[in-house]
């Protein structure tokens, strides 16, 4: 059942929106879990992928695969990992996408900004579930 009028449950308009999301939105929209012990320390679930964090992934033919993320290109949805790359027949070797969803950060690159994100959301959780309780 929708519960509010301002937001649309067609699959349509919601695919449309998704694929034609700017880049500020994308950045949200790839974003990765955190795992079990990051979970724990921060006491956040996930957080935009940026480049420098360390990820293993956990899904896929290269699921157990860990590396830092070396680019994040949002236009293709997708990040690149230092050392997932394949050999072209030239010789050359190009990085192999992976999409954010199918990682999980098993360290973060902290700025400030990123602390601040953190808390805020840390802060955003522990509301929901004094709301809940």
């Amino acid at each position: 059942m929708k519960f509010s009028a301002d937001v649309s449950s067609s699959s349509r308009k919601s695919r449309k929106a998704h694929f034609s999301a700017p880049s500020h939105i994308r950045r949200r929209l790839m974003s990765a879990g955190l795992s079990k012990d990051l979970r724990k320390k921060y006491e956040v679930r996930s957080i935009p992928v940026r480049r420098g964090d360390e990820v293993i992934v956990t899904r896929g033919q290269y699921k157990g695969r860990e590396g830092k993320v070396t680019a994040v290109y949002r236009k293709k949805w997708v990040i690149h990992i230092e050392r997932l790359v394949r050999e072209k027949v030239n010789g050359a070797s190009v990085p192999i996408p992976v999409h954010p969803s199918n990682v999980s950060v098993t360290a973060l690159k902290i700025t400030k900004d990123r602390e601040e994100i953190l808390a805020r959301k840390a802060a955003a959780g522990k509301a929901r579930a004094e709301r809940r309780a």
